[in-house]
Formats: C-alpha cells, structure tokens, sequence
C-alpha cells in the first residue's frame, strides 16, 4: 500500500506575512520556522553587518528594510531586539503610529509579558509574548533546535489560542505564564541555563592547567549524565565532595582554585553552600559532617577542614 505524500509547505497558501525587528539570533529563526509552516516572511530590519548576515542565511530573498516599512508589511510582526530595548521600540512604533488594527505583535522577551505591549494594544494591535525557552546561534540548527523547545507565553485571554497555535507551527511546546510571573520565570532559565555554560567554560579551562588535552570530551559524559539525572531526580541527584560532607575535599579544591585561577574561587563557594544546603535539606547531607563542611565555606577553604579524600563527581 503506498503512503500518501505529504505536501509541501510551500505549496499551501500563505496565511500570514511575516516580519521581524532586529535580526539577531532569534528574529530570522523564528521566521524561518513560520515560512515552513506555511506564512510568508516579508521584511526584516537589522543594523549590524552581522544582522544583515543572518538575515540572508535565514531568510533569503527577503528584503532588509527599516522598522516601519516592516510594520507596514506585515501582518504578524516579531519585536526580536534587546530587553531592555524593548519598552522604548513599543513605545516608539506605536507613537509613529506604525501599528495597524487588528495587526499581530509578538515579542520574544522573556522579562516581559504583554503588558510592554499596552502601546500596541491601545492602537489596535493584537499583543502577544513568545519567548523561546532555546539558546541560539544565528545559524539555521536553530530552527531545527525549535523542535519541542518550551515558549513562555503571556497574552490577553482572547488571544490565547492564537499564541499557542503560533508556538506550535514553529513547532515549540506553549507553556503558558502569568504576566506577575514572567521576571521569576526568566530568572529561573538564566540561573540554569547562562550559568550553566560559565560553569562548564571554568570547568573546561581549569582541566586543560591540569593537563587534561581534551576537556571536552572528558565533560561530555559527565555532564550529559548529571544533567539527566537532575531533571529526572533532582535534589536526590546531587553527588560529590560537598554531597558528602567531605570538608577536608572542598578545603583542597578552594586551596587549589585560589593557587591557579583566583577569579573561580567565589563563584565555587557559592555554589558549595548552595548544594550544602539542598543536601542537608534533603537529607543526604549528615548533619554531623554539615558542621565542618559550613566552616570550611564560611572561612573560604582557609582552615583545615579534615582529610577527605573525594573525587569530584
């Protein structure tokens, strides 16, 4: 039995025009996805050389032009520029009235929600928040990369299923979020995903002054297994020195860190007391060992905290 050929995506009519302000690593991306859902990318705008250059990787064919020629394109339009950029564009846009009734404008802020976009909806625009829970490259894997990835979204009650669909034809996953609950929600994906790679960068030189030729690959695994078992475990995923009360470890790997790379010291103690106290509190922690352990982080690893004679995973 022969199976059906699925169409094409760009055989099916255009349902939307599609435009982008500030062609970073998001803005052309996003579009890209929409045209292989069927809309229509129109214009861009995008200063830098490199906006330029991600543009023509992106969006091909689509033409560079300013804000409000993309405004007077498009019938969906993507506000892909800075946070603290933003409130100032809206603002801007809306005074200039480059905004049309009934025209749909999203932002990819995840700070914000929709109530930057008030000036949008007070000129009869249609405001709605979709922030893709997604590190990007400006290059075209992120557009693979959308595949399943979590959006933050945050839109007035009528234009809810709307947003969702949208976030679903670039095929993300809608998560929705209150607009109180959008600075906590983007704290929450900047403490676990932008730290995350300033640890693994430390991590990564910090083995290569110890001789490691190939750091990378020495993570891979470690990290690939640590994360997994975080999201499946949490707390009860936490291993290591600091897990175990070893307070003698932890003393010699401050010692160490303030020997050859003084800058990580802080940042390493920090996190010690963070994970010192989600151990203790969920109970893997002795609080026997706990004692010794706080005193070595208290005095930064300068006293002499026992023994231990751990590996660091």
């Amino acid at each position: 039995m022969n199976t059906p050929q699925q169409p094409d995506p760009r055989d099916r009519p255009a349902r939307l025009s599609v435009g982008v302000v500030g062609a970073g690593r998001v803005g052309p991306a996003l579009a890209a996805s929409l045209q292989l859902a069927g809309h229509r990318p129109v214009a861009v705008s995008g200063v830098s050389d490199a906006s330029v250059r991600r543009a023509a990787l992106l969006l091909p064919d689509v033409p560079v032009v300013t804000p409000a020629q993309v405004m007077e394109r498009a019938d969906l339009v993507l506000l892909t520029v800075p946070d603290d950029a933003l409130p100032g564009l809206i603002e801007g846009l809306a005074e200039t009235g480059a905004v049309r009734p009934g025209q749909l404008v999203a932002h990819t802020s995840g700070r914000y929600g929709a109530r930057v976009l008030d000036p949008v909806l007070r000129a009869g625009g249609l405001p709605l928040a979709l922030h893709p829970a997604m590190t990007f490259t400006g290059t075209p894997v992120d557009v693979q990369r959308l595949a399943g990835c979590s959006f933050g979204v945050t839109a007035p009650d009528e234009l809810r299923l709307a947003a969702e669909a949208l976030v679903i034809e670039m095929g993300g996953e809608p998560e929705w979020i209150a607009e109180e609950s959008r600075p906590l929600y983007h704290a929450a994906l900047a403490l676990g995903a932008n730290h995350l790679v300033t640890l693994v960068a430390e991590a990564m030189e910090l083995l290569r002054a110890a001789g490691v030729e190939a750091p990378d690959r020495m993570l891979g695994p470690l990290l690939g297994a640590a994360l997994d078992n975080a999201l499946r475990s949490g707390d009860a995923a936490l291993t290591g020195p600091v897990a175990r009360g070893d307070a003698g470890t932890v003393a010699a790997h401050v010692a160490e860190l303030r020997k050859h790379a003084p800058g990580t010291v802080a940042g390493y103690l920090a996190m010690a007391r963070a994970t010192a106290d989600r151990a203790l509190a969920h109970g893997l922690l002795k609080p026997e060992l706990a004692e010794d352990l706080l005193g070595v982080l208290a005095d930064g690893g300068s006293g002499n905290g026992g023994s231990g004679n751990g590996a660091a995973s």
